[in-house]
């Protein structure tokens, strides 16, 4: 019987030990290197140093190691070609049926250090070479990048059930596994040698869980992540998110994780915020948020910036409420909605869930935790528009400058600051009324500003809410004095937005007119 080799080098050792029992099991002679060798060495695990099989020792302090013809060789060749055999009896190449690698950990780098060399250093080029061998000649060769399939393989090929089809798809793996992490390379060359747009960019996304569907029933959908956010930090506690579950999820929690620590809750209905309210608990900020709109927030997603108990879980079932997402729920709340089919529960927090918990990391769990990535993109139709991420400032509306001669009070300040990032996280045109730190009227995605205007206020009378005392903010300036005018005739007492409109000057008159406060940042939010 022909000998069997097979190759692992590894980054991630977590399963090659029990792996590499198995191949030996199955009659694989083991060969391997530096770190990888070490460790089955020190676990007893007859391996070959592939230096000492290929007969050329490792160069440049292990930048080449695995480069040699006697292991390219064996993992290409093609079997069945007598031409092929010829050459590789001739040069001493003995064939290399499984190929186990998984890449230095440049990710892992970069977010440690910027030290350029110790970076470069860290740029694997044996490993893919071996995985991209072993995928393109996968007719013949296992090639293994993930260590979660360790056991499936061994079973394979325990069952002789290594068909091409088993093959094809861990070969599918092993080429999204270096192409991802070329693209990762890539990305941060660019981002650090260019301070523009660069030439190319690549958008690179691991599947998390498909979802029910799309949009629609008619598309499909799945959730992908960039980095590891969803998959170490969202946990799903009850019903199966959708597409659309994951897309107002983000807006909820872009607004409720604004406000640092602070006790807030945001509802959206498709993509729009309903409902706000900041108080001095979650089960308050609830209720006052809940009256904004309890109509559209019918059916909606919650977005809990703390801990969901019992009593907050009671208040929310009076409702029909789809979703909710909190930092932690408490075993006591998830028994309140046991009994309820259709509602969707999920938490979100900066403990790692794919490692133990430890009791020291408890405060983790006190409030929302959302990633703020740095790059944006929209597709369109042949291609992707990106940019960099719009960010508010956590001094922006403090710094505004002040342009009436009224000035607002602390409290109005507060209000202002809740109602400009909320305009800023929603989509333009869009103006938002905000009191007592309680979203009041909200008017979003319209063709106008003063139509936004219009539509807000229609909806709080609708609702039987006061405006009287509110802040305003606009995520864009006004264009005319006629959105101050409407604002001053149901009672607000302090607007902001960034100016830059060629009739300031009249906005500015019209608000000392009424004795608004008004404030302009300097800085436009729009979001399409």
């Amino acid at each position: 019987m022909t000998q069997k080799y097979a190759i692992l080098s590894v980054s991630n050792k977590e399963g090659i030990i029990e792996f590499a029992k198995g191949l030996i099991s199955l009659n694989y002679k083991i060969l391997s290197t530096g770190g990888t060798l070490q460790v089955l060495h020190d676990n007893n695990i007859e391996a070959i140093d592939v230096s000492s099989y290929t007969q050329s020792e490792e160069m440049f302090d292990g930048r080449v190691k695995t480069l040699h013809p006697k292991i390219h060789g064996g993992i290409l060749y093609r079997r069945n070609l007598e031409s092929d055999r010829q050459t590789a009896n001739k040069a001493g190449i003995y064939t290399i049926d499984l190929v186990c690698a998984n890449l230095y950990p440049f990710k892992d780098t970069i977010q440690r250090t910027q030290d350029f060399h110790e970076i470069i250093d860290n740029i694997d080029i044996g490993g893919p070479s071996m995985i991209r061998a072993g995928a393109k000649n996968f007719q013949d060769v296992v090639v293994v990048v993930d260590c979660k399939d360790y056991k499936q393989v061994i079973e394979t090929l325990k069952r002789n059930e290594n068909t091409i089809e088993f093959r094809r798809n861990l070969m599918i793996k092993a080429f999204s596994h270096t192409a991802e992490y070329d693209c990762i390379i890539a990305n941060y060359m660019n981002e650090r040698f260019y301070n523009d747009m660069s030439e190319n960019i690549f958008i690179v996304g691991k599947k998390v869980i498909n979802t029910n569907y799309g949009e629609n029933p008619h598309q499909k959908g799945a959730l992908y992540e960039n980095k590891d956010f969803y998959s170490k930090h969202f946990k799903t506690l009850k019903g199966n998110p959708s597409f659309n579950n994951f897309t107002d999820m983000n807006a909820a929690m872009k607004i409720a994780t604004s406000f640092g620590k602070k006790a807030c809750v945001c509802i959206v209905k498709h993509g729009n915020p309903c409902g706000f309210a900041l108080k001095d608990s979650l089960i308050q900020s609830y209720q006052e948020a809940f009256k904004c709109d309890s109509i559209s927030a019918y059916g909606g997603v919650v977005a809990i910036n703390g801990i969901l108990d019992k009593s907050l879980a009671n208040e929310i079932l009076k409702s029909y409420i789809e979703v909710v997402v909190a930092s932690k729920v408490t075993l006591e709340a998830m028994e309140v909605f046991l009994h309820k089919k259709r509602i969707k529960i999920f938490e979100c927090n900066a403990i790692d869930g794919t490692k133990p918990l430890m009791q020291s990391h408890d405060e983790d769990c006190d409030t929302l935790y959302f990633p703020r990535d740095m790059f944006d993109f929209k597709r369109i139709e042949g291609g992707f528009v990106y940019q960099n991420t719009d960010v508010i400032e956590s001094d922006e509306v403090r710094n505004s400058q002040l342009m009436s001669n009224a000035k607002a009070t602390q409290e109005q300040m507060l209000d202002l600051e809740i109602a400009y990032k909320i305009a800023a996280l929603t989509k333009s045109n869009c103006v938002v009324y905000v009191k007592d730190s309680i979203l009041v009227a909200i008017g979003m995605g319209m063709t106008s500003r003063v139509d936004a205007s219009y539509a807000a206020i229609k909806k709080a009378q609708d609702m039987g809410l006061d405006l009287n005392g509110a802040s305003l903010a606009s995520e864009a300036f006004f264009p005319f004095k006629d959105s101050v005018t409407l604002a001053a005739s149901v009672g607000v007492k302090a607007i902001i937005q960034p100016g830059g409109s060629i009739r300031d000057n009249e906005v500015i008159e019209e608000a000392n007119k009424h004795s608004i406060a008004l404030y302009f940042s300097g800085k436009r939010h729009f979001l399409h």
